[in-house]
């Protein structure tokens, strides 16, 4: 398996969230992606630089006023009379409000679905090297490859067509599997990141041509609060095509693996041609934003499970945030997958 990686995640630094009413650190942090860097460069993998893929790819995700948004919005926040560093907006349209602003504050609110991601000055740049960082690694497997590790960042999952949210901008498993849909009929993506992806889900919801199955903690009590519920099934054609497994606070390794074999036994009866997996490492015991209590063995456990499936396979990475364990449950996930060989 190789692994594809961009150093310009480095441009994308946040300095603060909003965490439970309070001005924050955010957790993530350029130092995740050099942890995992460091732990995969040390374990032999050899290490890829994406490919440029334009434009095109990721517009096929995401809308142009949004995209303009991403690239533009900072230059016209920084006109605003003692405007922060950053995009962070200071309101959102709630249930009962409709209209498209054109002032910066409220676009801002309007494309951003929470102070968790920030636009600073080199967001744009990673978020773009990120989405080709997943396209690349789809290029490989889609030249034949087994599998593939694409290691984003900034993450992907909570990013809609034309919102970001969760310290996501663009969609890079949805934009990987849109291109990959090109030579494939059906493709499935399995989500295994602690926080329910409610972006890919958005992205794909009324189709039957991309499974989306997601294990994520329970959202009535977790983030994203508003999606990942089990009754959450799909929409017109996508009806039945949407698989949400939601998982109370502190699930350990036996229970979560009875409930992937579920999310494995979906996506064995819908039959794709490619597999791509979300990689949350924040799901394991001891991570600062989880909820639940997943082992380092448990990670293992979960590798080795899908691997089983023997689907040409992309892993993206999505959250995982620091802590001593974070590094060495990337490797156990990656040594389980290839043990099926």
């Amino acid at each position: 398996m190789r692994v594809v990686h961009s150093a310009k995640h480095q441009a994308h630094d946040p300095k603060n969230f909003i965490s439970a009413g309070r001005l924050a650190p955010s957790p993530e942090c350029p130092e995740r992606a050099h942890r995992l860097f460091a732990a995969v460069e040390k374990a032999g993998y050899e290490i890829l630089p994406p490919q440029a893929h334009g434009l095109a790819a990721i517009a096929a995700v995401h809308s142009d006023d949004y995209l303009d948004f991403l690239r533009n919005g900072l230059a016209a926040w920084q006109k605003l009379p003692n405007s922060g560093p950053a995009i962070m907006p200071n309101m959102h349209p709630g249930r009962h409000m409709h209209g498209r602003p054109q002032s910066i504050v409220g676009r801002a609110g309007y494309y951003m679905a929470d102070t968790a991601c920030p636009i600073g000055p080199g967001t744009w740049q990673a978020a773009e090297a990120a989405a080709h960082v997943a396209l690349t690694a789809a290029d490989l497997v889609l030249a034949g490859e087994n599998a593939a590790y694409a290691l984003c960042r900034p993450p992907g999952h909570h990013a809609y067509g034309d919102q970001a949210g969760g310290f996501c901008f663009l969609n890079n498993v949805a934009i990987a599997a849109q291109h990959m849909r090109a030579q494939s009929d059906r493709v499935a993506i399995l989500d295994v990141d602690v926080h329910h992806g409610n972006g890919t889900q958005g992205t794909f919801y009324d189709r039957d041509d991309v499974l989306f199955c997601s294990l994520h903690g329970d959202p009535s009590v977790f983030y994203p609060y508003y999606a990942g519920y089990g009754e959450e099934r799909g929409a017109a054609a996508g009806e039945g095509y949407n698989l949400n497994l939601p998982l109370p606070p502190g699930t350990g390794d036996d229970a979560y693996l009875r409930a992937l074999a579920t999310a494995i036994a979906s996506i064995v009866e819908f039959a794709p041609d490619y597999l791509l997996v979300s990689l949350g490492l924040d799901a394991q015991e001891n991570d600062p934003l989880g909820i639940l209590s997943i082992t380092t063995d448990g990670f293992a456990r979960m590798g080795k499970a899908i691997g089983a499936l023997g689907l040409p396979s992309v892993i993206i990475q999505e959250g995982g945030y620091l802590c001593d364990e974070m590094a060495d449950n990337l490797l156990a996930f990656l040594s389980g997958f290839q043990s099926n060989g």
